[in-house]
């Protein structure tokens, strides 16, 4: 792993920005960079962090059927540029110019819905947004302990993301112009 210390942060100004780059081999993926820049300045803490495949790949749409726990433990890449979404429980989630890629599994994307989701049932002045939160948080669990099966899938149009899996299905994305 390549680290840089005491790089000027872009948000702060101060010189507590770490850079980190690492190589990392994915068993049938192949190799992906991962990239993050972390500022150490408790009054900041910004953080961005991405994934992009070392060779090109064609735009990808991955879909896997999440059946019981032991599912929960497939690796998961997504890049920043991609889109994650759960059908069944009407999430989406889209890139944007502060998303994030990860290198993770089904069961660290739940939570990242999870903590979405958390965020905005604890700061709501809505009730009924606030109940209908809640309740997708209840599904979200029963998804975890296995009790509800789910359908995730995965849209890139740089083909970075994907899901390691036998029973994931992988088909050309069609990208809009």
């Amino acid at each position: 792993m390549e680290e840089l210390k005491g790089q000027k942060c872009i948000f702060c100004g101060k010189k507590t920005l770490t850079l980190m780059q690492d190589e990392l081999d994915i068993p049938f993926f192949g190799k992906v960079f991962a990239f993050s820049m972390k500022c150490v300045n408790t009054e900041c803490n910004y953080f961005k962090s991405d994934v992009e495949a070392a060779e090109i790949k064609d735009p990808c749409k991955v879909t896997f059927e999440v059946k019981d726990k032991k599912d929960l433990s497939v690796r998961v890449i997504r890049s920043s540029t991609s889109s994650v979404k759960i059908p069944a429980l009407k999430l989406d989630l889209r890139p944007g110019p502060a998303a994030e890629g990860y290198v993770s599994n089904i069961e660290g994307v739940l939570e990242r819905y999870k903590k979405i989701l958390e965020s905005r049932r604890d700061t709501t002045d809505d009730d009924s947004e606030r109940k209908s939160i809640k309740n997708l948080l209840k599904k979200l669990w029963k998804v975890q302990c296995g009790d509800i099966p789910i359908k995730i899938i995965i849209e890139d149009p740089t083909g970075n993301s994907g899901i390691i899996s036998d029973k994931a299905v992988v088909e050309k994305l069609k990208v809009k112009k």
